[in-house]
């Protein structure tokens, strides 16, 4: 089961890059079309634009999330019963042993970052640590270790890039129209619905990428959920852990929107006390978590 799921996800990842990259090229080419400008010199801006952020951001993402968190990487001499629990659960998952980081923070929640296993980090709330029990823990612990073990943490961390490139571009066309662009009159002739097409493009675009990575977010929240209960054999601890986190409705200090996705429930306590699904949660309702977590 576990590895068609990660063969599963990596053709997802190869399907989401080509959809997002269509979207990059797509605005390019809609941005140059607007303005009168050679098509194909706006889809080349793209290209660069592209080329520069989504590689600054796959490979910088595992240390920009621990300092924008404020996590601290500890020891066992430190936390023994974490440690344990973490070493335990990655030869369950037979992961390589992940590195443990602790954040100084009373709001209960934990995350994971790193894109392949052998870069894994998990990273906990000394709030977690001192709300949960030992069963408790390891369904958070087994949570995070399926996050990796799943390739969600790349997947999740290239929809994030390429998500910020749509937005970049997206952002500059807008301006470019709503402030008067330079346009080239004259001497190239446009057509109407395909101005229309290409001003839709600039503008629904971004929505409909950040859309598609919530979407993802959320589903890989219930995938771990379910890989979680297959390295533990016990979907009780998580189901008890899912109910004290949301019973926290305080924010996070240190948590970013930009991030709020990695956490295995929403860092603001407002956003999480919501009972009903939108299209703009990053994850799923914990009601409807718990309630798959019990029928299993």
């Amino acid at each position: 089961m576990l590895y068609k799921q990660i063969r599963a996800n990596k053709r997802k990842t190869i399907f989401l890059v080509a959809f997002f990259s269509l979207l990059v090229l797509g605005i390019g080419w809609a941005i140059g079309y607007i303005f009168q400008a050679d098509p194909v010199s706006g889809i080349v801006i793209a290209l660069v634009v592209l080329a520069i952020y989504l590689p600054v951001t796959y490979f910088s993402a595992t240390s920009q999330v621990l300092n924008m968190s404020g996590a601290q990487e500890v020891t066992k001499q430190q936390y023994p019963q974490l440690v344990d629990v973490v070493e335990e659960l990655s030869m369950a998952a037979r992961l390589p042993m992940p590195k443990v980081y602790v954040i100084n923070d009373s709001v209960p929640n934990a995350f994971a970052t790193g894109v392949k296993p052998e870069k894994g980090v998990v990273a906990f709330t000394t709030g977690l640590l001192d709300t949960l029990n030992r069963e408790e823990l390891e369904g958070v612990v087994a949570h995070e270790l399926a996050h990796i073990r799943n390739y969600d943490i790349r997947l999740m961390t290239i929809c994030i890039a390429l998500v910020g490139v749509i937005a970049i571009i997206g952002n500059i066309g807008s301006r470019m129209f709503l402030f008067g662009g330079n346009r080239r009159g004259g001497d190239r002739k446009t057509h109407p619905i395909l101005i229309i097409l290409a001003i839709a493009l600039v503008i629904l675009a971004p929505l409909a990428a950040q859309f598609v990575r919530l979407a993802v977010s959320r589903n890989r929240e219930y995938l771990a959920d379910a890989t979680a209960v297959e390295f533990t054999r016990n979907p009780v601890g998580l189901a008890n852990a899912l109910r004290k986190i949301s019973g926290n409705d305080e924010d996070m200090e240190n948590a970013k929107p930009a991030t709020a996705s990695m956490y295995i429930s929403n860092p603001f306590g407002k956003k999480r006390k919501s009972k009903k699904g939108s299209l703009l949660a990053t994850h799923p309702p914990i009601e409807s978590r718990i309630e798959r977590l019990q029928n299993m």
